[in-house]
């Protein structure tokens, strides 16, 4: 009897081991896709607090310094109008990224919605979104956003025009639609929701509790690539004259106009937007593809 509390006391002391730090593991496993990640929370810090980076306003015309070479004044050199262009360039990063979350969100959102109904409902549901699935498909990403951003009338709420988003995000729907449906699906045969309809369970709650949180990994993945996408196609937009309008700061805007006019005597003016441009959709797509590897077993060796 005297041993039994130095028995209790020695399994009080066993501890369980700690779990994983997901982000220490992210890191370890994936450090490009960790990188990729500080390139997109500086984007994200420049673009919530630009004045606090920006050494200039990025609509302040200066005629003293047009068309000014780099320098230890203007790090980035100036545009035709003297503007600073690191100035607008960090501006133009919130300009991208409020359109390009947004955009994301409301496709990704929409598609995953499409996506989870046509697999849980199947049959004519099925039928139907699927249908309008491929009439989506059959356009090109750039074709489908010009067409409908060209047949809306500009919308501008908050400093944001609302009609770009809506532009963009509309091709993003059926392809998040077709990965979710196909996640959906490889879930609807699972026993647990067999067990879920036999037990009485109403379509919400099974949709909710068991089958959105099991496609949740494939719509991240989608989610985050689709920024990227975004970003671009906002950037196209805007080189064509049909996105952000001057004098707003947004990369696009920066590459044409006077910049393809002046590209032999500055060539900063392309080159250092067309820089950002491009990091930012490598930053994203080796995100998307890192959180990929990361949340899919399939890919983990």
């Amino acid at each position: 009897m005297a041993n039994a509390p130095s028995a209790m006391q020695a399994n009080s002391a066993v501890t369980l081991p700690k779990r994983p730090n997901p982000v220490l593991t992210f890191i370890r496993q994936q450090p490009m896709g960790a990188a990729s990640f500080v390139v997109i929370a500086i984007m994200m810090f420049a673009g919530l607090f630009p004045h606090l980076v920006s050494p200039y306003n990025p609509l302040d015309i200066d005629f003293s310094s047009i068309l000014g070479a780099p320098s230890w004044e203007h790090w980035l050199g100036t545009d035709a109008f003297g503007r600073d262009i690191l100035s607008r360039i960090i501006y133009g990063s919130r300009t991208a990224l409020v359109i390009g979350f947004a955009s994301s969100a409301l496709g990704s959102g929409i598609g995953a919605v499409l996506g989870i109904a046509s697999a849980y409902f199947g049959g004519r549901v099925d039928n139907w979104i699927q249908r309008f699935v491929d009439i989506l498909l059959a356009f090109p990403i750039i074709v489908l956003a010009l067409v409908v951003v060209a047949a809306l009338r500009k919308t501008v709420v908050y400093g944001v025009d609302v009609n770009l988003i809506i532009a963009i995000a509309i091709p993003i729907i059926p392809r998040v639609a077709r990965v979710v449906r196909a996640a959906a699906l490889s879930v609807n045969v699972m026993p647990y929701i067999d067990a879920a309809r036999a037990a009485g369970y109403s379509d919400t709650r099974i949709i909710f509790r068991h089958m959105a949180p099991n496609v949740v990994a494939p719509f991240l993945i989608m989610f985050t690539a689709f920024i990227a996408q975004a970003i671009l196609l906002e950037a196209s937009l805007s080189f064509l004259g049909l996105g952000v309008t001057e004098p707003t700061a947004a990369w696009g805007l920066m590459l044409s106009g006077n910049a393809a006019d002046f590209f032999r005597e500055a060539p900063w003016m392309i080159i250092f937007p067309g820089v950002a441009i491009s990091l930012a959709v490598f930053a994203f797509n080796l995100f998307g593809d890192s959180l990929r590897d990361y949340l899919d077993p399939r890919f983990k060796t």
